[in-house]
């Protein structure tokens, strides 16, 4: 161990009874626990890019939809897709060293079982959302990739970016020059192919009648709107709401995404923005997910989320894949959803295009959608985006059309390719490609809602000990563990018409989540509570701090 490896690591030594774990959205907890693990991420970034000859890897600070005093990072691999899978352990092994020997020690048992050479050049890009704990976090970034054995690391600081546009800076950095270059590597050259993608696809409908109302979740989303309205060129009239991005406290707040989807209503702030028959969206704390609704002719509030996305998107792509005169067989739309889909929504979906189930995670939804031509996922949380294999860019750039319906059908789709960010769900790439289609299929939020009507349903969160006890196959929708709780489950479901449910542990904190749906909601809500109640008391719950709704 060097010396000055050893002084920059004595900086950011692990604090005793804390065990970190990159889970699904990479590490992510309160802010001011989270120094060493920024320090350890910064090596593990270095040494993935040296394993990878040098390619370019991202690292992106921030916890989402999270509260403000949280924060998160997570690596991107050099496609702009998630870190790899097996490298999830490794930065796990790094983030719980005991000491910066027990650091070095491990550091150099992983250079060792990855058959690293450390002597390599490393180059690393990083971003942050705009949470006031970034800043000082992406120091402790810095100083663990100064300390990367073998040296030779660059690193660029991107600021203050929204998730996607790291993730599609990072794929095209990687392949500028090549025969899949990706597009400008500036977040400038990112507006500019969205925003021209966007023009194209939606001059021949004559553009977005009345404004777009977009919840920008006191976030980064403001900025990165802010500067589409300046590239859209009044083809859409984007009006941002929750635009607080200097305020302490705010972040997430009552408002965005997340709000949307767990307390199924709107926005305190957007109310008296929206008008009945108008629709808005919402945005989370870093850009990734997003979520419709609008109000009905009676004012009532009506969601559209991530299972009613798809059901629009893929329909349409369907639609113009068979109108291209394209045979199906050569080129499939897929749909990948996770168990939180709405059952309604898989339903409607199966009698249209072949759908999958897998478990919670944009690294398990991106590579199923990788299988299909077109492959459509999105969770119901509004996180998604849309992949052409690289078959199905080929097939549609040497296509020969018969007709000109069918050549309009080929540039639609072609155009789609360049508006979608396809390296991961991106709120406002997924914004515009939402408002084409109801643009070409004339629908406003009510028809769009009408495809089909959701199953009422219920998400509870259920604090537990030790989540680990918690274990599920089949996609996460049945329980191997604990023994027995599945069983009594499938008792309590039968009792429901529609009946459905199921328990999954958290990635990322100690904590079950139970789903639930059924015809009506308030037996969705009856079974959801009592579901919560089975696992509370399974996991040895304190009777006296049993949550009252819980059944």
């Amino acid at each position: 161990m060097s010396d000055s490896f050893a002084e920059l690591a004595n900086r950011h030594c692990k604090p005793p009874g804390i065990a970190y774990q990159y889970g699904t959205a990479g590490f992510r907890m309160k802010a001011d626990k989270l120094d060493p693990v920024m320090f350890t991420v910064g090596i593990v970034a270095a040494l993935r890019s040296k394993k990878l000859d040098g390619r370019i890897i991202g690292v992106m600070v921030t916890a989402s939809h999270n509260p403000e005093e949280d924060n998160g990072v997570k690596l991107v691999d050099p496609r702009g897709e998630m870190l790899e899978q097996s490298w999830e352990a490794y930065a796990t092994t790094l983030a719980n060293a005991s000491s910066p020997e027990d650091l070095s020690t491990r550091i150099e048992q992983m250079v060792s079982a990855l058959h690293i050479d450390a002597s390599k050049p490393a180059k690393v890009i990083y971003a942050r959302d705009t949470r006031p704990s970034g800043p000082e976090l992406v120091a402790s970034l810095v100083d663990g990739l100064n300390a990367t054995p073998g040296g030779s690391v660059s690193y660029t600081d991107e600021g203050v970016l929204t998730t996607p546009i790291l993730h599609y800076l990072v794929r095209s950095k990687n392949t500028q020059g090549t025969a899949e270059e990706y597009g400008v590597p500036t977040p400038e050259g990112y507006y500019e192919k969205l925003s021209a993608a966007f023009i194209k696809l939606i001059k021949p409908v004559g553009g977005i009648q009345g404004e777009l109302i977009v919840d920008c979740a006191n976030g980064v989303g403001f900025i990165a709107t802010e500067n589409f309205a300046k590239h859209l060129n009044g083809y859409i009239n984007l009006v941002p709401v929750n635009t607080s991005i200097d305020k302490l406290g705010v972040l997430n707040k009552g408002c965005g995404a997340d709000f949307v989807k767990t307390q199924q209503k709107i926005p305190p702030s957007m109310a008296s923005h929206l008008k009945p028959n108008q629709r808005a969206c919402s945005l989370d704390g870093d850009a990734d997910r997003l979520m419709y609704y609008y109000l009905d002719h009676d004012g009532v509030f009506r969601m559209l989320d991530g299972d009613k996305i798809a059901a629009l998107v893929a329909g349409f792509l369907g639609e113009l894949v068979q109108t291209a005169g394209i045979p199906k067989q050569s080129m499939e739309v897929g749909v990948v959803q996770t168990a939180y889909a709405n059952g309604a929504s898989t339903n409607y979906l199966s009698q249209r295009v072949p759908v999958q189930c897998v478990p919670t995670g944009v690294k398990h939804l991106h590579h199923a959608a990788e299988h299909y031509s077109i492959g459509v996922y999105f969770e119901a949380n509004g996180h998604g985006t849309i992949l052409f294999s690289s078959n199905a860019l080929k097939t549609l750039k040497t296509y020969e059309p018969n007709t000109a319906t069918q050549r309009t059908a080929v540039n639609t789709l072609l155009a789609l390719t360049d508006l979608i960010n396809q390296t991961v769900g991106d709120a406002l790439s997924d914004m515009l490609l939402v408002e084409v289609v109801l643009a070409h299929k004339g629908y406003k939020g009510a028809e769009w809602d009408s495809l089909y009507t959701d199953l009422p349903n219920r998400l509870v969160k259920v604090s537990v000990k030790d989540r680990n006890a918690f274990k599920t196959v089949d996609a996460e929708r049945r329980l191997v563990e604990p023994q027995g709780l599945q069983a009594r489950l499938d008792d309590l479901m039968k009792m429901y018409s529609g009946g459905r449910a199921f328990v999954r542990p958290s990635g990322t904190e100690d904590v079950v989540r139970v789903y639930a749906e059924a015809a009506h909601k308030a037996e969705a809500d009856e079974l959801a509570f009592k579901v919560a109640g089975m696992v509370y008391d399974q996991a040895g719950g304190d009777p006296m701090t049993r949550p009252s709704e819980f059944l």
